[in-house]
């Protein structure tokens, strides 16, 4: 029987253990798309206990935060909201989450947790119910005293060079702009989420689009041309903050295209508050993204798609503690032609931005793969990118089922890896975690005969997926 979690942890090859330790372990972390706080990190900030920084809770304007994946597996352990995102103890909440992990065998979480323990608080013994007040007790010590526990400590211990948040486009990037000025010795870069510009359906897109146009010193925007004006003002802004990347959370990808005249029909209606049909919002969504793909092409913005989620399911949860709060589901999509499309029409123009796609149903990977290549062109290796399995994939089976088919259908060896997409500045073992079970994929090829024991080309297929790739795909020097 194999010790827990030992340092050959997920690695079942003499192969896989060599590219691992030897090619993919030290190499530095690009994280290009997460949800952690820039205010945080230029605060530095100092977490009290490991429920702060592993449970969140609400916050003091009403919303809430917190790692969304620990909160469901409380929920599957019948374990009460108070003690979950309510005013419950912040050790009251770690015990119950401690019994819940115990019971998560097969889950990810199981792994991402312990090894958060063992990387940054040295605990190598698995975290259950009966040793939770010692790792509690030991935990908030080093979290309150160790130097390296900070959150600059953290990423710096996480040897991470580069950090993609999460940023609306009405952000004025204070806490970027304060950043910049630091010698951090690793980048933090704001990424472009216009995803509220382009929610015509969802409830308060009215009060956004006017929150839009004070950001570019307009009363109002009136026609679909004036809001696509807007969201290129605020991609310069942007850019001129290092901006690398885009990110657009959609329901599924859209295309339909009509005339200036209908999209600004449908904006008229729901900036009055009236009902907007599925056919008049892709319009007027359509054009949207069109304009915004043109822009990130210019400015060598990479898009990122994330989709076939549908979110907020549990209709009462949503009223009690609004989005991002855990109630989300894998939704079944129907949009390969309109993706691809989509990128047929920005491919007439010369004006395709290199993009990753990502999907939250494990059958859409080899449409969107084979889709994807397509439209591959000599700008860069890989331009056209399948996502790291993403939220609900992340476990092995996903990330596995992701590489295989990138392997079938495109070129693996051009992959630019994992992501955290992540609200915990511990879960920058979720790409240790990544590159082992990448590694041992790709050792077993070897072993079982299937790819030569060629070490100049292994070793450049595993630094890239590991580091190379996106390296180059963001242009981080």
């Amino acid at each position: 029987m194999r010790k827990f979690m030992d340092k050959d942890f997920m690695l079942y090859s003499e192969t896989a253990k060599h590219l691992f330790h030897d090619y993919a372990e030290a190499l530095p972390i690009i994280d290009y798309h997460c949800h952690i706080s820039p205010r945080e990190i230029y605060e530095d900030r100092r977490y009290n206990n490991i429920a702060e920084i592993w449970l969140g809770g609400k916050q003091p304007d009403g919303s809430y935060f917190g790692d969304h994946y620990k909160w469901r597996v409380m929920r599957s352990n019948g374990v009460s909201e108070e003690r979950i995102t309510g005013d419950a103890e912040p050790y009251e909440k770690f015990l119950e989450f401690a019994k819940a992990l115990e019971m998560a065998i097969g889950n990810p979480m199981y792994h991402w947790s312990n090894l958060e323990l063992k990387t940054y608080f040295g605990i190598d013994e698995p975290l259950c119910e009966e040793n939770a007040k010692a790792i509690w007790d030991k935990t908030s010590k080093m979290l309150q005293e160790d130097p390296e526990l900070s959150v600059r400590g953290i990423i710096r211990k996480s040897n991470v060079k580069y950090i993609g948040t999460t940023d609306d486009p009405v952000d004025t990037l204070e806490w970027h702009e304060k950043l910049a000025g630091e010698d951090l010795g690793f980048m933090v870069c704001p990424s472009f989420r216009p995803d509220k510009a382009i929610n015509i359906t969802k409830d308060g897109f009215a009060d956004y689009i006017a929150k839009l146009a004070a950001s570019v010193g307009k009363e109002s925007l009136t026609s679909t041309k004036e809001v696509c004006d807007a969201l290129n003002e605020r991609l310069d802004h942007f850019k001129a903050h290092g901006c690398k990347a885009s990110d657009h959370g959609l329901d599924y990808i859209m295309f339909r295209k009509g005339s200036d005249a209908e999209a600004d029909a449908a904006l008229k209606k729901a900036l009055a508050g009236e009902a907007v049909t599925v056919e008049e919002a892709e319009i007027y969504q359509t054009k949207l993204l069109l304009s915004l793909a043109r822009k990130y092409h210019k400015e060598n913005v990479v898009m990122e798609l994330h989709y076939s989620c549908t979110r907020n399911v549990n209709g009462r949860m949503f009223k009690l503690e609004g989005p991002d709060t855990g109630y989300d589901m894998i939704a079944k999509s129907s949009c390969g032609d309109e993706l691809a499309m989509f990128f047929s029409e920005l491919e007439l123009t010369g004006e395709l931005p290199k993009t990753i796609v990502f999907s939250l149903d494990h059958n859409d990977f080899n449409q969107i793969t084979t889709c994807l290549g397509a439209f591959q062109s000599d700008e860069v290796p890989g331009k056209m990118q399948l996502g790291a399995a993403w939220w609900f994939l992340d476990s092995r089976d996903g990330m596995e089922e992701q590489m295989k088919a990138l392997g079938n259908l495109g070129l693996l060896g051009n992959f630019v890896g994992m992501l955290t997409d992540s609200r915990s500045f511990l879960s920058y073992t979720r790409h240790d975690y990544f590159r082992r079970i990448a590694c041992n994929l790709i050792g077993k090829w070897v072993e079982d005969g299937e790819y030569p024991a060629n070490e100049k080309s292994l070793k450049k297929i595993v630094e890239g997926i590991s580091y190379n790739n996106a390296a180059r795909y963001f242009n981080i020097e």
